[in-house]
């Protein structure tokens, strides 16, 4: 019985050690860049510690060469080099900033065929960072006269109920109105979702107008935030229905719609934006004019394109009570012409693009200047690390803006919020537009 016990035990310890010898461990590696400091901000001419680490299993790896490049965010590197991981994180030679910005150490390792990346951003005195756009000195009549052309063109809504999207606690509508075309004499249409809480006949809610990222896409709408009392409406800006087949915007994006940000960009007065801006006002001009909108609460809300929209939209509109940003887009375009990150949609990086007719151009879209007139409270987030709408540009409009505002960061985040971000707008927006002020 002992003999048979024996065997039974080598055995067993024979095909461990078999299996054990056989096991080829895998999973997703981490490319992990650090900085010494919990609020990643320096002072100017302070050198922050970059580290950089590579983890299989949440284990650091030694012995992998990774390639690293660090300079000022969207500049051409200042350092680049190659090193190979070691069992504890590697200090990064990064180099300082002088002037006011972001310093960026981005890490890449390639491993059997796939490709793995980390980055940092170190910010140096953020809020000393003053825009390069200028301020047009006709800013305000160019857009007086813009709004003026709104009340001579009826709004005329359309409302298609969905009864697929609607809730016990939200009616559910495809929506569109009448707003300016691209020319002077022109006119076109607005689409959007609208989601309006159910309730008894005469109640009155406070309304929110939510503008839209970069891109051509359809729309579901806020329904989660009409189901917590507020009248929302979900907007395109493109003046296409906002509920066609996926395929069909797809085509758009790849064709007409290719690089819309950069249609008649060397004419103010037709650019494609100059409808977007105010076709913004005309959905406020719906929205208040529902009979279930309590006469005195609005608020717009936006993340990218949409956070350059909600501050615009502020600026241009005296009805607008709050606003909520996420990385604002179009903020001081022309800071490539200074040598430092711009914001999207970048097209004065390239040198080409930088005629006097398109800078002018864009001055008046700039979401600096309208910054520079917001007059409501905000809330405004962002993350350092986000390489579509640089921090350094966000930062060269969030610095202009005089009225109260909240700041909510996430330095780790690229270019999305968190949930634990989108979580505090909502509940920022829903309690000011409830009770007249954010938490």
């Amino acid at each position: 019985m002992k003999k048979i016990k024996l065997i039974l035990v080598v055995l067993a310890a024979f095909i461990s050690s078999t299996v054990a010898s056989g096991q080829e461990l895998t999973g997703t590696y981490q490319v992990r860049v650090s900085l010494d400091r919990p609020n990643w901000t320096y002072e100017l001419n302070e050198t922050p510690k970059f580290t950089l680490a590579v983890t299989l299993n949440n284990s650091n790896v030694a012995g992998l060469p990774v390639r690293y490049s660090c300079g000022p965010e969207m500049m051409p590197p200042t350092v680049e080099k190659t090193v190979m991981t070691t069992a504890a994180p590697l200090l990064l030679d990064a180099g300082t900033m002088k002037d006011p910005g972001f310093l960026r150490c981005t890490a890449i390792l390639t491993k059997d065929g796939r490709g793995y990346r980390g980055l940092a951003t170190a910010a140096f005195r953020p809020d000393l960072i003053k825009p390069v756009v200028n301020d047009p000195a006709d800013f305000d009549k160019f857009w007086a006269d813009g709004l003026a052309r709104l009340p001579k063109i009826a709004v005329d809504p359309k409302l298609e109920h969905l009864p697929a999207s609607s809730t016990p606690k939200a009616d559910v509508y495809h929506v569109n109105f009448q707003t300016v075309g691209s020319g002077p004499s022109q006119m076109s249409r607005i689409y959007g979702i609208l989601a309006i809480p159910k309730g008894p006949a005469n109640q009155k809610y406070p309304a929110l107008l939510r503008v839209p990222g970069a891109g051509v896409r359809p729309y579901t709408g806020q329904i989660a935030l009409a189901e917590q009392g507020m009248i929302t409406l979900e907007i395109g800006i493109h003046g296409i229905p906002v509920t066609l087949p996926q395929m069909l915007y797809d085509e758009l994006r790849g064709g007409a719609l290719n690089r819309y940000f950069t249609y008649n960009l060397d004419d103010p007065e037709n650019y494609y934006y100059r409808r977007v801006f105010l076709s913004m006002v005309r959905a406020n001009d719906f929205l208040t004019s529902l009979p279930q909108y309590d006469g005195s609460n609005l608020a717009v809300m936006g993340g990218s394109q949409g956070g350059a929209l909600a501050i615009v939209t502020a600026a241009l509109d005296k009805r607008v009570k709050a606003l909520a940003a996420s990385y604002p887009a179009m903020s001081d375009m022309a800071g490539y012409t200074a040598n430092r990150a711009g914001g999207w949609p970048h097209m004065f990086r390239d040198v080409k693009t930088r005629t006097k007719e398109k800078l002018d151009t864009a001055a008046y879209y700039d979401v600096v200047n309208f910054a520079r007139r917001v007059r409501v409270p905000g809330i405004y987030t962002w993350g350092f690390n986000d390489e579509t709408c640089p921090p350094t540009s966000i930062y060269a409009s969030f610095n202009t803006i005089s009225a109260p505002k909240t700041t909510v960061l996430s330095l780790e985040m690229g270019h999305s919020n968190s949930p634990e971000q989108t979580a505090k707008l909502n509940s920022w927006i829903e309690k000011f537009l409830k009770t007249g002020r954010g938490e």
